[in-house]
């Protein structure tokens, strides 16, 4: 029985598109992983934000702060 073949330059850009396939399947799993640690970095950042928010409004009231420079003015409940 002959086997037949394919050209070798078609097997070489078979070869090829089958590697950099590999690498992007590989690139898509490192990002993977990397959205998943980021979304749970993001989860406790807000988390410990809202607790300093909470120990600020136990110091100050309720206030806006501006981020620039830390001044702050109070924020005035509207009576009904």
């Amino acid at each position: 029985i002959k086997m037949s073949k394919i050209t070798k330059e078609e097997l070489k850009d078979l070869q090829e598109s089958t590697s950099r396939i590999n690498a992007i399947r590989h690139d898509i799993g490192l990002l993977s992983t990397q959205i998943h640690s980021l979304n749970h970095m993001h989860v406790e950042e807000v988390s410990k934000q809202e607790e300093l928010k909470k120990s600020l409004e136990d110091n100050y009231g309720k206030i806006n702060i501006d981020l620039k420079d830390g001044s702050y003015e109070e924020i005035k409940e509207e009576t009904k």
